[in-house]
């Protein structure tokens, strides 16, 4: 497939991204590729307007140090300047996006370590088979009271255990 056939969004490479990602910013905030290169040289990144206009455009590649100034300009995180172009200029798409990774790649790391504890417990266990049965009655009621707690701090108490709790308290 010719680079000018190339589908939009997930399946451009990272710098034909940033390529459509500046030049959408830039529109987006009303710049001219001469607003945009004075805003750069402000910042300390030196770029003059052609420059500019021949990344967006593909005619010239982008460097990183370039790149950083062009997030910093556009205030967005650099992350969000490679993404997809139709994702990245929705910038509350991309914070979502990377809230979604960065909470999955955090209940990865708890899967791991407790998989690695109750590996741990099992081990002593082995060791200790004369307080197996309680050890598990033990994890398994401190399991459950903990997702009884984080239920109840996420969806507040159910409609049955409200109705308990106002006619025990005298409400009607």
């Amino acid at each position: 497939m010719a680079d000018e056939d190339a589908p939009q969004g997930v399946l451009l490479s990272g710098e034909a991204n940033v390529a459509v990602r500046i030049k959408l910013e830039r529109e987006a905030h009303g710049w001219s590729t001469n607003a945009l290169s004075d805003r750069l040289n402000e910042a300390g990144f030196d770029m003059n307007p052609s420059a500019v206009w021949r990344i967006e455009n593909g005619k010239r590649r982008i460097n990183l140090d370039e790149a950083i100034g062009f997030a910093e300009v556009f205030g967005i995180d650099l992350r969000n300047l490679v993404g997809p172009p139709q994702l990245a200029a929705q910038a509350r798409a991309m914070e979502l996006i990377d809230a979604i990774v960065d909470a999955y790649r955090e209940t990865q790391r708890a899967n791991a370590a407790f998989t690695q504890a109750r590996d741990a417990l099992d081990a002593y266990l082995a060791e200790h088979p004369d307080i197996r049965e309680e050890a598990d009655v033990m994890v398994s009621n401190a399991m459950a009271e903990a997702a009884t707690k984080h239920l109840l701090e996420s969806y507040g108490p159910s409609s049955a255990e409200h109705c308990e709790d106002t006619s025990s308290s005298g409400e009607a």
